[in-house]
């Protein structure tokens, strides 16, 4: 299919990676959305665009008076003025400006003129580059029959295309579901959605592109917010992987034990779940490889989901973990994501951003518990992290996902949410009963690239940093949580 028509952006962060470039020029577009989902957000938008770029924009109201829609779009900090209006609100009073600014018609001019004609003499006197009917809905009530409605319709998108105008018509989908004339005459459409979460905790924005003629698109359902600046929209990326080689150089822990039992430490280009249960000593492994990962000329970015930067600060600060000057410096990042604040593909964009804006290297997620209470309400978990591990992998960067395990000792986990089978590595923390004390254990059980000795080492965390004690060798049965001494 060829995809050289001109387009016309649509001012609209995300949504032009969409239309893959934006709306083809000269078509007429649907806009289908319940009260309350944005369309009219989107439309000035779109038009206020156009007015940045130098094309005439026409905006026609037969629901809400233009004054009112004026005091709604001031909450943007957006300057209306230079937009041509055709007020045909049934309540309104109408006038025309001294600046000639808005086109309108006086009532007995209503009263006379069928509004139907009132928009082709509006379109012919200003001759817009952009026009939105907000709403088509109203025409539809308007007009004494289905036929005639259809007429209409078929008529007036032949005519703006004729023009050369680039077009929105709003709808609502309960009436679009019974009137497929609309969606039929026009050339693509864009619905938008306001859903609440199956548990009823966020509601779900979100834009999706139903047709567009000549042109391929992204589908699916993408994420939006309604922001102070104005609508935002978060493509939903399938991440493909491609065949970049992983293992270009690896990337030690600094603890010389541990990195002897990793074969050297963990390549780049590689996804590592540290697992094992709370206060183990996940999170301050995983910021011991970031901050000798920096310390050896990397960037490193952190996503915490249940802690602070100033608990995380102070948590490193005492295991001996030096990580204030690494924050000063920029190399190190700590970004607090608030579980129920983002959407996944949100989150994705918000990561890709900071790793190619910042030449990210290290990413660590701590943790996948507080990753699956943001995301959890948007579709498969295993899928969202997947996406996001693909697209880590792609840019080499090397990944730590902190997983923790409801189980103390006894049955062995690895993770309750079924990712494993993502990671090139597993290291296994855990908590053993020996000697009639509680002690922690390592393993690395499973290195995808190189390999590793397949020991266990009781493990601390100490003022002084993370000691490797001694190697386990002497006992069996360590991962079951009670070891004995071997031939016992």
């Amino acid at each position: 299919m060829k995809l050289d028509q001109k387009r016309v952006s649509t001012g609209i962060e995300g949504f032009d990676e969409i239309l893959h470039g934006g709306l083809i020029q000269g078509r007429c577009y649907l806009v289908v959305g319940e009260t309350g989902t944005g369309k009219t957000i989107l439309s000035i938008q779109w038009l206020l665009d156009g007015k940045k770029r130098g094309e005439a924009g026409l905006y026609v109201t037969l629901v809400e008076p233009w004054r009112e829609i004026e005091r709604d779009m001031a909450s943007f900090g957006w300057d209306l003025r230079g937009i041509d209006v055709l007020d045909l609100t049934p309540t309104v009073k109408f006038e025309e400006t001294t600046e000639g600014e808005y086109h309108v018609f006086p009532p007995s001019e209503v009263e006379r003129i069928p509004v139907w004609q009132a928009i082709y003499q509006a379109v012919e006197a200003k001759n817009p580059r952009r026009v939105v009917i907000d709403s088509v809905t109203l025409l539809r009530y308007l007009s004494t029959d289905e036929y005639q409605f259809r007429k209409h319709i078929l008529g007036l998108v032949r005519f703006l295309n004729s023009k050369g105008c680039t077009s929105l018509l709003t709808f609502e989908p309960t009436d679009l579901e019974g009137e497929t004339s609309v969606a039929l005459a026009t050339d693509g459409m864009i619905r938008l959605r306001l859903e609440i979460s199956p548990a009823r905790v966020i509601g779900l924005r979100s834009l999706e592109v139903e047709k567009m003629r000549g042109s391929d698109f992204m589908t699916g359902l993408h994420p939006l917010r309604i922001t102070d600046s104005g609508i935002k929209v978060f493509p939903h990326r399938i991440e493909k992987p491609r065949d970049v080689r992983p293992g270009e150089e690896t990337l030690p822990f600094g603890i010389q034990q541990l990195d002897r039992l990793l074969g050297g430490g963990l390549e780049s280009g590689t996804t590592t779940v540290i697992s094992g249960p709370t206060g183990v000593g996940k999170s301050t492994l995983g910021m011991q490889f970031l901050a000798h990962a920096v310390a050896n000329g990397k960037k490193a970015i952190l996503y915490v989901f249940e802690e602070s930067q100033q608990l995380v600060l102070a948590r490193s600060r005492g295991v001996g973990i030096p990580i204030e000057e690494m924050i000063k410096s920029g190399d190190l990042r700590i970004v607090r994501a608030n579980p129920l604040e983002f959407y996944p593909d949100e989150f994705l964009d918000l990561l890709r951003k900071a790793v190619e804006k910042e030449n990210g290297k290290v990413v660590m997620i701590d943790s996948l518990r507080g990753y699956k209470m943001a995301m959890e309400q948007f579709g498969s978990l295993v899928a969202h992290i997947q996406n996001m591990v693909t697209y880590l992998n792609n840019r080499g960067v090397t990944t730590l996902l902190i997983n923790e395990v409801e189980h103390l000792t006894g049955d062995l986990v690895l993770t309750e949410i079924g990712i494993s089978h993502l990671a090139d590595n597993l290291i296994l923390i855990r908590y053993a009963e020996y000697a009639g004390k509680i002690i922690r254990v390592i393993c690395c059980l499973k290195k995808r690239l190189g390999g590793h000795l397949p020991e266990l080492w009781e493990f601390s965390v100490t003022p002084r940093g993370i000691r490797m004690e001694r190697n386990l060798e002497e006992l069996q049965g360590v991962l079951t949580g009670v070891p004995s001494f071997k031939g016992k």
